[in-house]
């Protein structure tokens, strides 16, 4: 048997930074993950350049039951503080787009840095760590196949469902659940969504077509580029209208976000299939185009069936026979009841010493860099505070 002051569970990019957080504190910490090398997730993010942060990170950017509950652990560890990190090891990155940050190599620097820091804290980190049981007496046990480690406080940092192949489970569920804290229903978010079989025949060929539109589901929408797949669609506006999107419900898309091509075919005088296919080949790919106009022609050239044509242009309601999965989607939305946990601490209220961090909580960042941030400011809040 081995003591700690804490013990992490999951090395991801919040247990990680939980760890560093506390250790500097002089905390003896214990990072337990179960695969074989920690930050997996990290290591394919951004397209393997890991899109670590948002310059522009506010809590309007995240998905909750309770929509403020981000706030606090926001406001105390920002985009400025993961950057001077970042910076402190050299680390070069850029700015892609809407305050996206990446590296400029590759997302294992960051991996490498968090690894640094672990070392510089003091942190023990045990790989290939599969823990069979949880249980608390005057503190809590963990039992691995190797041994049992016992310390007053246990950080939950096992991520969601998503991605399965990369190992993840429902492991900080169940385990919340074993405490008695409620959970709000995991679902796939950032995830593409799937054709019913009559939109698969029409559109389905398309794949490949991209477009900006904006994608609007409930009061949420998103401007951004939409992507046909041979399943549905995808592309950046339809994974963040995703986490929106409840099944059964229809979509709204703009096709032509600003613009009017009708316009252009009342200008050309002559009202005719071909100047409206030449018109809509300003505001869509031409293949979008010419299939707009083989399932939605104007059904007359008169002024009103015009009117009607660029309106079903600009609310397209497609509605989605489902997701991608988990298997498909970036992160999950849903998790441990952010009712249950402190917003400054992310300790369960009920359950002293037991935190949970992450992906794990009923927080979901925006695509573009907030999941990590949020990662990465949840973590500090625990660290701090154990």
């Amino acid at each position: 048997m081995q003591n700690f002051d804490a013990i992490v569970l999951g090395g991801g990019a919040a247990g990680l930074m939980c760890a560093i957080e506390a250790g500097r504190r002089g905390r003896r910490i214990l990072l337990l993950e179960r695969a074989e090398k920690i930050g997996k997730k990290i290591l394919i993010s951004g397209g393997g350049r890991c899109n670590f942060t948002n310059l522009h990170t506010q809590p309007k950017h995240f998905l909750s039951e309770n929509p403020d509950f981000a706030k606090s652990a926001l406001a105390r560890y920002t985009p400025a503080d993961f950057i001077a990190l970042v910076e402190k090891h050299g680390i070069p990155y850029h700015e892609k787009t809407l305050g996206q940050l990446f590296c400029d190599h590759s997302a294992i620097e960051i991996i490498t840095m968090l690894e640094s820091e672990c070392r510089a804290a003091n942190v023990k980190i045990a790989l290939d760590a599969e823990v069979s049981e949880v249980r608390r007496d005057t503190a809590f046990a963990v039992r691995t196949d190797a041994t049992e480690y016992r310390a007053p406080a246990l950080v939950v940092a096992t991520g969601g469902i998503s991605i399965p192949k990369m190992g993840a489970t429902g492991f900080g569920y169940n385990l919340a659940r074993q405490f008695g804290l409620n959970i709000i229903n995991p679902r796939p978010a950032l995830v593409p969504l799937v054709f019913h079989p009559a939109d698969r025949k029409r559109y389905g060929d398309l794949a490949g077509v991209s477009t900006e539109v904006i994608a609007s589901a409930g009061k949420s929408n998103f401007r951004e580029k939409m992507l046909f797949t041979h399943r549905g669609l995808s592309g950046p506006a339809i994974l963040q209208v995703s986490s929106y999107w409840k099944e059964g419900e229809a979509l709204q898309i703009d096709l032509a976000p600003g613009g009017d091509a009708t316009q252009k075919i009342r200008e050309a005088g002559t009202r005719t299939s071909t100047a409206a296919e030449k018109a809509l080949h300003e505001f869509l790919p031409n293949r979008l185009a010419e299939r707009w106009l083989q399932f939605h022609p104007p059904k007359a050239w008169t002024n009103i069936a015009l009117d009607a044509f660029e309106r079903e242009l600009h609310t397209w309601n497609i509605r989605p026979a489902g997701t991608e999965g988990y298997e498909k989607a970036e992160v999950t939305a849903g998790g441990v009841d952010t009712a249950e946990l402190s917003s400054k601490t992310m300790e369960a209220r009920r359950v002293p010493g037991l935190f949970f961090i992450g992906e794990v909580v009923d927080v979901t960042g925006h695509l573009g860099g907030f999941n990590f941030q949020w990662a990465w400011a949840s973590a500090a809040a625990a660290g701090r505070s154990l």
